[in-house]
């Protein structure tokens, strides 16, 4: 019988770490400790975890001593502070961050996806940006069938994917739009209300900005595709609390149908397929919004493309972006026996 590890959550009073707590709760993870980590600002807030009363604690490299497995959410220069830390103990990070995701020794991964590479890590495991986590439910299966040319993915990202203090300022914008009052934006170069901004993160020499660039390369990392497939992103940010949306057309090297995509789908891991155009049953935030899933709707033939499809998904982005991709990568390191002494 595997030992259990000793586990503990940095950036535990964040909406992710919050969202990683109660994931851990749900898909039962077996642990035989476990420590709740943050900021100085935050240490000594009392926070209940499975009908137990738990102290949060600062982080400091000394408190990840006889730690196995960490799962951060605490930006990239925390992780890059702690993570060697933590290595260095003998423990195991799965970041949130963006700090290690294109590191060539750390493995980038979606539990379901590409859990082969876990066993590649050497202490550090970098969790993919959230309208990337999506997309690699939806993307690998028909990989695997047809095999990927070329994609296009334009995506419509809610403001949670910003944090807090973007969900304060697109409530607070939107009642003071509609009472006709000023607003001053902080988080964002425009107003979020009533609004479509084109621009998610710093632009790059290219034009594209750092989101965007984020989806071309981690998905050429993730479903191990050459280096010269040919990606193109563009991402929006849109007057939705919660709920990543994408568009996304695919070439493929060979001939599938809408039919057959459909019926790949259906039976793939972490995907629910809603697609009845005629009835209007299609996915929306609202649909994705607290649960696990990866909807896809609008599957349908690309008229752009040769053996070309068009579909349309829609997931949580604080789950399947961040917390339950990160409590799933745990669960299969566990079950792996991949920590310790791997």
């Amino acid at each position: 019988m595997e030992r259990k590890p000793k586990i503990a959550i940095l950036g535990a009073t964040g909406v992710v770490g919050r969202e990683i707590t109660k994931i851990t709760d749900e898909l039962k993870v077996e642990f035989e400790s476990i420590k709740f980590l943050s900021s100085a600002k935050s240490a000594g807030t009392k926070l209940t975890f499975q009908g137990k009363e738990y102290t949060v604690e600062e982080a400091t490299p000394e408190v990840f001593e006889g730690i196995d497995i960490v799962m951060a959410s605490a930006g990239g220069s925390t992780s890059q502070k702690f993570a060697p830390e933590i290595v260095k103990r003998g423990g195991l990070i799965i970041d949130n961050s963006s700090a290690f995701r294109m590191e060539k020794d750390v493995p980038l991964v979606i539990a379901g996806v590409n859990d082969e590479d876990l066993r590649k890590h050497k202490g550090i495991i970098a969790n993919p940006n959230c309208s990337t986590s999506q997309l690699m439910l939806v993307l690998k299966p028909l990989h695997e069938k047809a095999k990927i040319k070329r994609l296009i993915v334009s995506t419509y990202q809610a403001v949670s994917g910003a944090g807090l203090a973007a969900i304060n300022e697109l409530r607070e914008d939107t009642v003071a739009n509609l009472e006709g009052k000023p607003f001053e934006n902080k988080c964002f170069k425009k107003p979020i209300s009533f609004n479509v901004i084109p621009q998610i993160d710093v632009f790059c020499d290219n034009g594209y900005t750092k989101e965007e660039m984020k989806v071309v390369n981690e998905t050429k990392k993730i479903l191990h595709l050459d280096e010269e497939t040919p990606i193109s992103c563009t991402a929006a940010r849109v007057p939705v609390f919660n709920g990543h949306s994408e568009a996304v057309d695919i070439e493929f090297e060979e001939n599938i149908s809408p039919e057959e995509v459909r019926s790949i789908l259906e039976t793939a891991y972490g995907i629910k397929v809603i697609d009845n155009p005629d009835n209007f049953e299609y996915p929306t935030t609202r649909d994705a919004s607290g649960v696990d899933p990866v909807f896809v709707g609008r599957i349908r033939r690309n008229l752009a493309f040769n053996n070309g499809i068009s579909l349309w998904c829609v997931a949580d982005n604080l789950r399947i972006g961040a917390a339950l991709n990160t409590v799933r990568i745990c669960k299969k390191v566990i079950e792996m026996g991949l920590f310790g002494n791997k």
